[in-house]
């Protein structure tokens, strides 16, 4: 049963342990004001720690996934409140997108739509993102006079090579999903009538691995990009060690899977965490 937010701006359903949420303003080309923006860290509260949760979709409804800020009610009505505002503003649009990047649940974007500007900062944020090979992505920020904010540039170039997120920002021009996928903006790219079967396919993968092991793992690609090689060695012997101390008998059934039981092979898929010999 789909279910909303507070306001109504983002609508939700969990099935088979998957969270599916989405931008809801599809007249508005989902485009994030700041009741959106308090609405969505409503729900990410409410799903983190549901039982019945194990991945984390964010799609949109309509043919957007959010087509970025939106130009009157996050930049001109809250410009006119003043700095307050604009702080406010920025608080609650970039809190949640820190919410999502350190999410308790592994987390996939579904882009089934335009992808603009602003919408960077939550497509960063999740895990893994596939796109529609008809999405559209662009930074049009160039275009009415102002730099790629809210995270957008860092993003372009966390994820794209230099010279292809220098011609991304600069140039305010479109591209397909097909070609947000060749340049790394997303996993893949796949036809709009298969992208939901996809994403369902790759979060089943995801159900059956170990959720302590998930969440340290993510953890670690994020932690480790800005460390330096004996700074991450250092990091991820603490960070397993923290991990064992959550679910130490997981660790431990997993390798008497393999070494007593010889039931699976970890280089071809994970072992059964939810029995225990």
């Amino acid at each position: 049963m789909t279910e909303t937010s507070s306001n109504g701006v983002v609508a939700y359903d969990v099935a088979d342990g998957i969270a599916w949420v989405r931008f809801n303003r599809p007249d508005k080309r989902n485009a994030m004001s700041p009741t959106l923006n308090r609405d969505m860290m409503e729900v990410l509260d409410l799903l983190e720690f549901r039982e019945d949760v194990g991945v984390l979709v964010l799609s949109g409804e309509g043919a957007a996934w959010t087509a970025g800020m939106d130009l009157k009610e996050y930049f001109r009505e809250t410009e006119a409140l003043g700095l307050a505002g604009t702080r406010k503003a920025q608080r609650e649009s970039y809190g949640w997108w820190r919410r999502l990047r350190w999410y308790q649940k592994p987390t996939i974007a579904m882009v089934n739509g335009w992808c603009f500007g602003g919408g960077y900062g939550p497509l960063f944020a999740c895990d893994l993102a596939f796109a529609a090979e008809e999405a559209t992505f662009g930074l049009s920020e160039i275009n009415w006079g102002i730099l790629p904010g809210g995270g957008a540039t860092k993003v372009a170039v966390e994820l794209m090579p230099f010279r292809k997120a220098m011609y991304h920002a600069m140039m305010g021009e479109n591209i397909d999903g097909a070609t947000a996928a060749e340049w790394g903006l997303v996993n893949e790219a796949v036809p709009l009538e298969t992208l939901r079967a996809r994403v369902i396919e790759v979060a089943n993968v995801l159900l059956k691995k170990n959720p302590v092991a998930l969440k340290a793992t993510k953890d670690a690609v994020r932690r480790v990009s800005v460390m330096s090689y004996d700074d991450a060695e250092d990091y991820l012997v603490r960070a397993q060690e923290a991990a064992n101390s959550y679910d130490s008998d997981g660790r431990k059934e997993g390798i008497r899977q393999f070494i007593d039981e010889k039931s699976y092979k970890p280089g071809l898929g994970a072992y059964d965490k939810d029995r225990a010999g």
